[in-house]
């Protein structure tokens, strides 16, 4: 069985798992492209394992609905969540314009209850800041 999206101009409207025999005999079977629920940013992980493996990527990301559905690139990413992130046309995802707090290691989080979220607004008044740690902090 593969994992299937259903894209309607050019967005991710439903995804299932089938047969692509299934597909074939819908009427629609052009809206619907396959995607890799082991796809993310351009690389194959193992399923069991999590690591990333050798096999070949299917179209960048694995589809969701909303996802954008790229044909000229042949790949699904999602939309550009804040308008300071700049799409990384490798991988077919966003980066902020800051790094995470937590990405060089000097940062860690203790607890379920804290992590790090994106305020464009902070970020438009002051782009050395951006990240606003749950709770009200801000790094």
């Amino acid at each position: 069985m593969s994992h299937f999206a259903k894209v309607v101009d050019g967005i991710v409207t439903e995804v299932i798992v089938a047969e692509q025999i299934f597909i074939d005999t819908l009427d629609d079977a052009s809206s619907w492209v396959q995607t890799s629920y082991n796809t993310r940013g351009g690389k194959h992980y193992d399923p069991i394992t999590g690591e990333e493996d050798d096999l070949p990527p299917l179209r960048k990301n694995y589809a969701g609905i909303g996802s954008i559905y790229d044909a000229e690139r042949d790949a699904f990413y999602s939309p550009q969540p804040y308008p300071s992130w700049s799409f990384v046309e490798e991988s077919c995802t966003w980066n902020p314009p800051l790094p995470h707090p937590s990405a060089d290691g000097s940062v860690v989080l203790t607890g379920t209850e804290q992590y790090f979220e994106w305020d464009e607004d902070l970020y438009q008044s002051d782009n050395t800041q951006g990240w606003v740690l749950s709770g009200g902090g801000v790094e």
